[in-house]
């Protein structure tokens, strides 16, 4: 199939646009808001870090009008309509995704039977009993024994106990208390018809390969390697056993079937991909922008640090010349910005970064830090100034924050001068 042939602006129109961002926080407010965001990104990446609201918060608090975090807990723990599992990273899905995820429980299962579940055999069939016999359990809630060696470390054995299960599919999450983790028996969680529905192997990598594509909008074939997580490796080697499932044979029964279209995108290399569903949005975006247009809904948003516009790095430098790097994980020493900073989207366009983080006990907003792209003027910028007060006035609410403090950046409080508005 030929590839389609598309102007930067046009895909920067374009992703913007199909990412719910133009205009930013307009989804319906509550549980539909929600849903409408699952359904057209697919999945939304979990982190832990709160510091300025966790990822997958800040994911649909900038789509969704007033997002309150206890509306994807509901979905998550009461309704089960959403679930967890690892897609890129670990990840919110809606639970009627769950038959093309169940190959990692197996992979896991088969992983753990001759290590975790034989070598702590005592501690499993301990943890089955309590949690069959009284619901959800913690790992406090069991006895504390010496700790364990662990993927990323010493922990206690029931810890490592309980992990290995979930992972396996085994037992599921019931809830989360904080970052403190409630497990139940997986059956106990999820339909039967459901759980009992088996697909391929090959069809859940191609599904979960395809759930990439949805969730970002124009992918290519490479980037960093947890873009691709859990299908397979680029391309066969010798290496590699006979049957090995490589993206690029998925990839092509995506196009085959009609599900992806190729494209190219101007001062962009290689061949970008957008889903077949989408591509009058991307013909549109592409001839407003074309046609020197103003980006209908343009907005201020505080993008959260995985949110899916921001997940391919090569791709943020070539459209967007934006560098970003997460460096939440970077050494002090040798971070250039700072702890959790987010990109700042104007429009169809990175302006800067932001590094705010949320004082709950104080009731504060304090914002670190502010760094401008080389060569913005905000106050230049027709609507910036308003875009990016509203934007932090909707921030200010979705922290429970009522005011905003200014670190070393203090003098932008003349520039922004937010207060929190109804």
């Amino acid at each position: 199939m030929d590839a389609r042939s598309v102007s930067a602006a046009g895909a920067r129109r374009f992703l913007v646009t199909r990412h719910l961002l133009a205009p930013a926080r307009a989804s319906a407010p509550g549980l539909d808001g929600v849903r409408a965001v699952f359904e057209r990104l697919g999945s939304i990446q979990f982190d832990p870090l709160a510091v300025a609201g966790r990822n997958h918060d800040l994911v649909l608090h900038a789509r969704v009008r007033d997002y309150q975090p206890a509306w994807t807990n509901e979905l998550l723990y009461q309704r089960r309509e959403l679930f967890e599992a690892y897609n890129k990273g670990l990840s919110l899905l809606p639970t009627s995704e769950l038959p093309w995820h169940r190959h990692t429980w197996d992979k896991y299962r088969d992983h753990h039977e001759d290590g975790a579940f034989e070598r702590y055999g005592e501690t499993v069939a301990k943890v089955m009993e309590r949690i069959r016999d009284e619901g959800p359990l913690c790992s406090l809630d069991f006895e504390r024994k010496a700790a364990v060696g662990w993927y990323w470390g010493p922990t206690s054995e029931v810890r490592a106990v309980l992990e290995a299960l979930a992972e396996a599919g085994v037992i599921g999450l019931a809830r989360r208390e904080g970052n403190r983790r409630y497990y139940e028996l997986t059956e106990r969680l999820y339909p039967a018809e459901l759980l009992g529905e088996e697909r391929p192997d090959r069809e859940q990598r191609r599904h979960r390969l395809l759930s990439r594509y949805r969730a970002h909008g124009l992918l290519g074939e490479g980037g960093q390697s947890e873009l691709w997580y859990g299908i397979g490796p680029a391309r066969a080697t010798k290496a590699d056993p006979p049957g090995t499932v490589t993206r690029a044979a998925l990839r092509a029964e995506l196009i085959e079937a009609g599900e992806l279209v190729p494209v190219r995108v101007e001062g962009v290399r290689g061949t970008r991909y957008v889903l077949a569903e989408e591509t009058e949005l991307l013909a549109e975006a592409a001839a407003s922008a074309e046609e020197g247009e103003p980006l209908e809904g343009a907005s201020a948003v505080l993008l959260a640090p995985l949110d899916p516009l921001a997940w391919d790095r090569q791709l943020l430098r070539e459209l967007f010349d934006f560098d970003y790097v997460w460096e939440v994980y970077v050494p002090r020493a040798k971070r250039r910005w700072g702890y959790y900073v987010l990109p700042l989207l104007w429009s169809d366009r990175f302006v800067g970064r932001i590094e705010p983080r949320i004082e709950r006990k104080e009731g504060v907003v304090r914002i670190v830090g502010i760094w401008w792209q080389e060569g913005f003027r905000p106050r230049r910028e027709e609507g910036f100034v308003e875009g990016l007060r509203s934007a932090l006035a909707a921030y200010l609410r979705f922290g429970g924050a009522a005011r905003l403090e200014w670190g070393a950046h203090g003098p932008e409080k003349r520039l922004i001068g937010v207060r929190p508005t109804s």
